[in-house]
């Protein structure tokens, strides 16, 4: 059941002259902007971070920009390290065979031999070229003597007989026309209707229905208003950490108090560099030029506990330049010919992504009172920076301004909050051994009700400092093999 439809990304707005409009608005990340039909509200005014995913089939993979590390050993143990978060109930060794059956499915490029993390099979395509931008901060990186590396992607950079080799042409948040970019869809719908897979789309579950300690049946409701009962014998979530929580919420006699509890953001600073040269640094994937892992680790001296990962943004499209794009915006007036020129194809980003703790104050709070138009409750997100996530950060901001400035940058802008980068949205049903202490079993089953099984990343016990889609779907992929042995031993 999918609430969304297909996205036809052959068709994508980026073929046209109006694709950084679309990003503004029928791609824009943000639920409560976009307004889409299969969308739903999101109460984001006690956040400072919005609300960031994509309703469709292949889900927020449709708005991604295919960035693709994997969590590293050491995330997987954040209480045992550091006396932060809660351990995993299992390894990143555990993950390592679902996660390779994943590159596989989505083609992921990039080089071997990373000393920031551990060995893997070689990637399926060769990494993306670096743009004359990116080799500034490779300069930059290696006079500071900072690890760097070519970032994994979800993005073939060779022919195949599905996928077309990337043209460079930049704007992935709004689908691939080339299915060059990867997504859900691409990758899995083919390959899991050939195995039997029914898709129902422009279909919303509404309501769980329980008994006994047990899923019996889904209500949904259809495009055109029409209402059903579906009997069931396993039911898999796939939302994320805000419908999953409206659903769960649907149950009437299964009640967990850390429930909601515990939402992760990866906040993120962005700090740009803007170079004499015209650098073109539009060309190219937005998101997966290069990445530092060089500050990922604890170092205690530096007042924080776990680490950052600094990530290479190339340039925008020349609508988003003038309105600020990652930085602060091109003055209007006589001076906005001259400041856009010096801004557009001159500028170079990082993300100081930050790993965020679960903390009992970030929450989702779902409302059975006020109802969306589908006549379902509504979710609050309650969000605020702690204070390990706002020394982790200006550490970051400096760190990124070295590097910049190493590279060549003759000016620098800083957001110090992306405020619209709600995009890893982690939590809120994390897995555990006990019920005590968690919400769902290392198999991703609802403790309390044996035959719900949660796959998506509301059930990360803590965030890592890198990009989860990787670890996310090698998780979804341990689970079905699990769930896979246990129904059919």
């Amino acid at each position: 059941m999918e609430r969304g439809g297909c996205v036809n990304q052959r068709a994508a707005p980026s073929l046209t002259p109006e694709w950084e409009l679309a990003l503004q608005k029928s791609f824009h990340a943000n639920p409560n902007i976009r307004c889409n039909d299969a969308d739903y509200p999101v109460d984001d005014t006690q956040s400072v971070i919005k609300p960031a995913f994509f309703n469709a089939i292949g889900g927020s993979t449709i708005r991604w920009g295919a960035h693709f590390p994997r969590f590293r050993p050491s995330d997987f143990y954040p209480h045992t390290l550091d006396g932060v978060a809660t351990d995993w109930p299992m390894g990143y060794d555990d993950l390592v065979p679902y996660m390779d059956i994943n590159d596989q499915m989505m083609g992921v490029s990039g080089l071997a031999g990373d000393t920031a993390n551990p060995p893997r099979s070689p990637r399926q395509y060769p990494p993306l070229a670096s743009c004359e931008g990116s080799k500034r901060l490779i300069h930059g990186a290696n006079q500071l003597g900072w690890h760097w590396w070519p970032a994994d992607a979800a993005i073939a950079t060779a022919d195949s007989t599905t996928r077309r080799a990337c043209n460079n042409c930049g704007p992935c948040g709004i689908g691939c026309p080339r299915h060059a970019r990867a997504s859900a869809d691409t990758a899995y719908l083919a390959a899991a209707q050939h195995a039997g897979v029914e898709l129902i789309q422009h279909t919303v579950v509404t309501r769980i229905l329980t008994s006994t300690g047990q899923a019996k049946a889904i209500e949904i409701r259809t495009q055109n208003n029409e209402k059903f009962v579906i009997d069931l014998e396993h039911l898999v979530l796939a939302g994320n950490a805000i419908s999953t929580n409206v659903l769960l919420s649907s149950m009437n006699d299964w009640n967990n108090p850390l429930l909601g509890k515990g939402l992760m953001l990866h906040p993120t600073a962005i700090v740009t560099g803007f170079f004499r040269d015209n650098l073109n640094s539009y060309t190219g994937p937005f998101a997966t030029s290069i990445v530092s892992q060089q500050f990922c680790e604890t170092e205690k001296k530096r007042g924080f506990v776990r680490g950052f990962q600094l990530q290479a943004l190339r340039g925008q499209g020349p609508l988003t330049t003038a309105l600020g794009g990652y930085g602060n915006p091109v003055a209007w007036g006589r001076s906005h010919a001259k400041g856009f020129s010096q801004a557009f194809g001159h500028g170079m980003s990082l993300t100081v992504t930050c790993e965020d703790l679960p903390e009992p104050v970030n929450r989702i709070e779902v409302s059975k009172e006020k109802l969306d138009h589908f006549g379902m409750p509504t979710a609050k997100m309650h969000y605020r920076l702690g204070s390990n996530t706002e020394k982790m950060k200006t550490y970051g901001i400096e760190r990124a301004r070295q590097w910049l400035r190493a590279a060549g940058a003759e000016k620098i802008s800083v957001n110090p909050l992306s405020k619209q980068a709600g995009f890893h949205l982690m939590g809120t049903a994390p897995m555990g051994v006990s019920e005590r202490d968690s919400v769902t079993a290392p198999d991703g089953r609802l403790h309390g009700v044996a035959n719900i099984t949660i796959i998506d990343a509301s059930v990360f016990p803590s965030s890592s400092p890198v990009n989860p889609t990787s670890t996310l779907q090698a998780i979804a992929l341990r689970a079905a093999d699990l769930m896979a042995r246990r129904l059919s031993p």
